[in-house]
């Protein structure tokens, strides 16, 4: 009996919401929030699964969900991932190196320029460094520029991940030999002077790099960007848990507490903070150009959970924080941690199962829009996280993030010398490990899109502030943004 009641009262205590209290500042601070911050990343070869074989007929699910994640704004994609360094534009007479696999062709030129002009779109394109021949580089630039053109190409990626390149393999020879891209001495002083090599015969575009995965070789960040010719933007890879680790008690271990944990999300953005200051320094923007939620391809029960958008809007927001200037989430056909997995039909039409993850950032492009720029939050620890941004208009927008899985946590925010009453739109699912289900602002994609919209508008509920305090309602597992609009002017 006693226990019985003690589950009574635990429930009693769930079910009670309790209310938080926060404040806005009234001046925003850090940087104006710059076009294409949520940019995606693809393979190579998992362009033409993503937008299709005709160069005339991009797959136009694809193109509306893109732009979702850059509404009204140029997106910027990333392409590279380990494709990078497995891929060769072929040189006529030359045997590529056993580590290459797929030839970039013609067909794939087109079909990656017309994505760019459809999206009026920036790309960010991986250059081989791992065959160690600057020829294979050169043949590459080349390519591009011919087949895609300068004005859509943000930047060329040398290598992808160098600093792993003596760690792991290369490629198998069919006796079962293993090859590793570099000697186990190749260090960043040995990157330097190979990019220093690639940037004398590739074209005169922007070049970008280290595209490193870990600190060791960011903590000489100045080195690099001293000597790097050409360099005109800093990429940094980060995934906060590895799906490949077995241990439950290692912290890196893909369990959706990890991934919500501050760790994941307040402290991936820590660690990067000091180099978005070196990059500062030297007049260069600092991009995530490979992220999500766990490496080695997601983990199933993590990445493809409504736990990712939690994770990922919260992220995201503490990257704009630190000064970060772009975040491109990676895809990969058949992962656990896609954003959408695209089909077509047999009549040749598109379609697409939107995940989780893709709702979250979907919320964080209309929370912080081109321009925008923070705003200063108090609010108490703990798992309700509370962010504002003010948009160039003046509109405020408030986002609150309850990462509990099991109770509300409402939130009286105050934000100062606020009168005129807002709307509240919420993301939400059936619960914190869903991976279906989930809707933003009382809409969803539900369980295939043929268009890559949203079928209606946001529904949304109104708040009106009581002594400019608004009170945002967060159940469990759920996010929601309170929208500000400016006052107007009589």
């Amino acid at each position: 009996m006693a226990a019985a009641l003690a589950a009574l009262s635990l429930w009693a205590t769930a079910a009670r919401a309790d209310v938080l209290s926060a404040s806005v500042a009234t001046t925003p601070s850090g940087p104006a929030m710059p076009e294409g911050f949520v940019g995606v990343s693809f393979e190579f070869r998992a362009v033409h699964q993503y937008a299709g074989n005709n160069p005339l007929a991009i797959d136009p699910v694809l193109l509306n969900l893109i732009k979702g994640l850059a509404p009204d704004q140029a997106p910027i994609i990333r392409i590279g991932g380990d494709s990078t360094d497995d891929s060769w534009w072929p040189l006529k007479g030359m045997i590529p190196p056993g580590g290459i696999y797929y030839p970039i062709t013609t067909g794939w030129l087109r079909t990656t320029q017309a994505l760019a002009a459809d999206l009026n779109a920036k790309l960010i394109l991986g250059i081989n460094l791992a065959a160690g021949r600057p020829a294979i580089a050169a043949a590459e630039g080349r390519a591009f520029i011919s087949g895609i053109g300068s004005k859509y190409i943000d930047a060329l990626e040398i290598g992808n991940e160098p600093n792993l390149y003596s760690v792991f393999s290369w490629y198998k020879d069919r006796n079962g030999h293993v090859y590793r891209a570099r000697a186990r001495s190749y260090d960043l002083d040995d990157y330097i002077q190979q990019f220093k090599q690639w940037a004398k015969v590739l074209p005169n575009v922007p070049l970008a790099g280290p595209a490193a995965s870990n600190p060791t070789w960011m903590a000489q960040l100045g080195k690099f960007v001293t000597a790097a010719p050409r360099l005109g933007l800093v990429t940094y890879h980060r995934y906060p848990l590895r799906a490949c680790t077995t241990d439950p008690s290692d912290p890196t271990f893909p369990s959706i507490p990890n991934l919500l944990a501050d760790s994941s999300s307040e402290g991936l953005a820590a660690g990067v903070k000091s180099f978005v200051a070196v990059a500062g320094r030297h007049h260069l923007p600092l991009r995530i150009g490979e992220i999500n939620s766990a490496s080695c391809e997601g983990a199933k029960g993590v990445s493809d959970t409504f736990a990712s958008a939690l994770w990922a809007l919260d992220t995201m927001f503490n990257f704009a924080n630190v000064g970060v200037q772009g975040v491109n989430f990676h895809m990969l056909p058949g992962s656990n941690y896609e954003l959408f997995t695209p089909s077509q039909t047999s009549s040749g039409s598109w379609q697409a199962f939107v995940h989780p993850e893709y709702y979250g950032l979907a919320l964080f492009a209309q929370a912080f829009p081109p321009g925008a720029q923070l705003l200063n939050v108090t609010a108490p620890s703990g798992p309700t996280k509370v962010w504002a941004t003010q948009a160039a208009d003046g509109t405020i927008h408030v986002v609150v993030i309850n990462q509990d899985p099991a109770n509300e946590h409402d939130v009286a925010v105050t934000v100062p010398g606020q009168t005129t009453p807002g709307t509240i739109e919420s993301l939400t699912a059936p619960s914190v490990s869903a991976t279906s289900g989930v809707a933003l602002g009382g809409q969803t994609f539900g369980a295939e899109t043929s268009t890559g919209t949203l079928p209606g508008p946001a529904v949304t509920t109104s708040a009106t502030p009581v002594s400019s305090v608004y009170t945002i309602p967060a159940p469990a597992a759920s996010a929601a943004m309170l929208t500000i609009p400016p006052a107007v002017t009589p």
